[in-house]
């Protein structure tokens, strides 16, 4: 099980500050930069260590900045504070060392030892293998809608120590600050912390243990899924069923909003050629791009 002392080790909290100033990054509301972190942790490291483990470590705001998409549209990113920074990326450390072992192989998106040209070589095997059409999915907003208590859920069976998943909760409901106003959040984990990625993959890998159960072939990064499969036919059964799981799973789960959604509009299936593949996107988060 995993526990708050792991996190707040001094060895874990001294590599979760090495890597937040390797990563640089803006400043939070608070405006500190990454190059004050070593002076701020050695004078105020004990104090904040302690408001954690008693439990009254209250996060602040972050800062939010729309970043426009290549295709068109905004992607929200939450930039937390320096010193938040540090606490997530230790909470972080802790839960990949845990969950990484226990994910899909064929989940490659911001995980230890992965890439995007991993992906594409797995794809190139399974359209050798003659699994030449592709549903490429789209889990609309999948950052912006996933759901806290779900996620909590999934976390608690893993964490039983109270004040690390009061932590984690309270980072999940962080409020985002726009023009000095804070705004409160209830769902979501947006991009730019360091801990967002982790808990979107825990969530994730509901999907990929569902396509696995059902012996489909898959790549992910991230929000990004490619099925492969032999027929057209096929490939829209599976996007039938895909939409049909989601749907269920946020109806069983009692959500006012649905959770994840697939977005039929934006998910398709095309037909793939091996002599083309070499030119579908390396790049990390684009879509493998489709042949005639």
């Amino acid at each position: 099980m995993i526990t708050l002392e792991e996190v707040l080790s001094p060895e874990n909290m001294r590599e979760a500050c090495r890597r937040v100033m390797a990563n640089k990054g803006a400043a939070g509301v608070d405006g500190m930069t990454v190059r004050q972190l070593p002076a701020h942790f050695e004078r105020h490291g004990a104090g904040i260590r302690a408001h954690i483990r008693e439990g009254r470590y209250i996060p602040a705001a972050v800062r939010r900045v729309d970043n426009p998409k290549p295709n068109g549209g905004t992607r929200m990113l939450g930039i937390p504070t320096a010193q938040d920074r540090v606490i997530q990326q230790a909470i972080a450390q802790v839960l990949t060392e845990h969950f990484d072992p226990t994910f899909s192989e064929f989940s490659y998106g911001f995980r230890p030892g992965r890439s995007a040209h991993q992906a594409v070589e797995q794809a190139q095997r399974y359209i050798a293998e003659g699994y030449s059409c592709v549903v490429e999915m789209d889990l609309a907003k999948f950052f912006d809608t996933v759901n806290h208590d779900r996620l909590m859920s999934k976390l608690e069976k893993h964490i039983e120590d109270k004040m690390l998943l009061r932590l984690i909760r309270r980072y999940l409901r962080t409020g985002i600050m726009t023009e000095g106003m804070v705004q409160a959040r209830d769902e979501g984990t947006p991009q730019g912390s360091p801990l967002s990625l982790v808990l979107s993959l825990a969530v994730l890998d509901e999907l990929d243990k569902y396509l696995e159960k059902r012996g489909l072939r898959f790549t992910r990064y991230a929000d990004d899924n490619n099925v492969y499969v032999r027929s057209r036919r096929a490939g829209e059964r599976v996007l039938e069923n895909l939409i049909a799981f989601y749907r269920g799973d946020a109806q069983a789960a009692s959500q006012s909003r649905q959770e994840r959604r697939v977005s039929p509009q934006r998910s398709e299936i095309s037909r793939l050629h091996l002599r083309r593949h070499n030119r579908c996107a390396p790049r990390a988060p684009e879509k493998l791009r489709t042949a005639p």
